[in-house]
C-alpha cells in the first residue's frame, strides 16, 4: 500500500512540472513497474517526446 501511495504522490508532481522537471523525474525515478512508467507518459506532452528520448540515453 505504501507503494502505491508514493506513486499518487509521484504521479501528481509529474503531472504539475515543467517538462524539464517531468524529464528530470521520468529518468531519475527508480523501483516503478513498467505500468506506472507507461502512465506517468501519459502525462507527458508527446511534442516533446524526442527530448525525453535523448535525456535517456
Amino acid at each position: 500500500m505504501d507503494k502505491q501511495v508514493n506513486f499518487e504522490m509521484l504521479k501528481e508532481r509529474f503531472k504539475n512540472a515543467t517538462l524539464d522537471e517531468k524529464i528530470e523525474i521520468y529518468t531519475t525515478t527508480s523501483g516503478l513497474t513498467v505500468e506506472q512508467f507507461k502512465e506517468l507518459l501519459r502525462y507527458f506532452p508527446l511534442q516533446h517526446l524526442s527530448k525525453l528520448e535523448k535525456a535517456m540515453q
